[in-house]
């Protein structure tokens, strides 16, 4: 490995956490960093060392993703109002969904991007308010509020002035407070904590038991359940119950098998259906309560840390 390949990839870990936040993408985050570091290769004569390593790789890869423009990430709930089908609606491929954090790989990151992946940062819920964002926004209110940089450094980051920048977090802070969820200061400050731990134990024995009013007394009253990259989506404990129910019967699909993981520093199921990996049930709970379960269907089980199909002996 060269010298500048050694000094570039021991950032790797926090761009693509970095780009991620920028896109609401696993995927573009991963094509992004590779793009950074060509583009720093490229650019290496030019570098003359009056900033760090680290603060030039995040300007080069702000601008990338600046460069990007796709139309942001969205979830079902986005798209249009609540229902429940009477027909199944086939997947959309055409949508930007919002894609999945592993935290196998938050979990390689080292010092000095600890600070990046605390779970308030990187949840499903903040991943979709900044996505309300223009893009320069976003990047603004990333590096001040997420990362902590000075206005200095912002601006120099993102090309602006200190003036523009310290104007665009006024703009960009009330539009996040408005689409983060009206709880969320409860639970945002630690990762998972022992007791939605413990709530997942008790949804997964309701489910063993196809108890739906087990379930139900789990859930929030206005729980939200969305399935990306199906369009439809619920609310309510009511329909929740109502669209959960079928699949307590194996005769409907199959036998379901979940293991208990995290995902976006938050709690989750990784859902097997007859042995074969199906996807990741990710939960939000709110005062001991489900609060939304966003399911993602996704046959990348590797990516997760996860096998691609479970033992008769395995899971729940």
């Amino acid at each position: 490995m060269t010298s500048f390949e050694e000094d570039v990839e021991r950032y790797r870990h926090e761009l693509r956490v970095h780009c991620y936040r920028m896109l609401g993408s696993f995927d573009e985050a991963e094509d992004l960093v590779q793009e950074t570091f060509l583009r720093a290769w490229r650019a290496l004569g030019e570098f003359e060392g009056r900033s760090s390593v680290r603060a030039w790789l995040y300007r080069i890869a702000t601008n990338a993703c600046i460069d990007v423009r796709r139309p942001r990430r969205v979830l079902p709930y986005q798209l249009e109002p609540a229902s429940f089908p009477a027909t199944a609606l086939p997947a959309r491929e055409d949508v930007p969904w919002l894609q999945p954090f592993p935290d196998v790989l938050l979990d390689r990151a080292e010092e000095p991007d600890a600070v990046a992946i605390r779970r308030e940062t990187i949840e499903l819920a903040f991943l979709i308010a900044i996505q309300h964002l223009p893009a320069r926004q976003r990047a603004v209110l990333i590096f001040r509020d997420v990362l902590g940089w000075s206005a200095r450094e912002t601006a120099d980051a993102v090309d602006l002035s200190v003036a523009a920048v310290n104007s665009a977090l006024q703009r960009a802070r009330p539009v996040l407070r408005e689409h983060l969820p009206p709880h969320r200061s409860e639970w945002s400050a630690r990762d998972t904590s022992e007791a939605e731990r413990e709530l997942l134990r008790r949804y997964l024995t309701a489910w063993d038991n196809a108890d739906p009013t087990a379930l139900a007394a789990l859930m929030h009253e206005d729980i939200r359940i969305t399935m990306p990259p199906y369009p439809f989506w619920f609310e309510g404990r009511t329909d929740a119950i109502r669209s959960l129910t079928p699949n307590l019967t194996p005769a409907y699909r199959g036998t379901w098998r979940f293991v208990p993981v995290t995902v976006n520093r938050q709690p989750a199921l990784a859902a097997y259906l007859n042995r074969d990996f199906f996807g990741l049930d990710i939960f939000r709970v709110e005062q001991r309560r489900i609060a939304e379960i966003t399911a993602f269907e996704t046959t990348d089980a590797g990516r997760y840390g996860l096998p691609a199909t479970m033992g008769l002996d395995d899971g729940r």
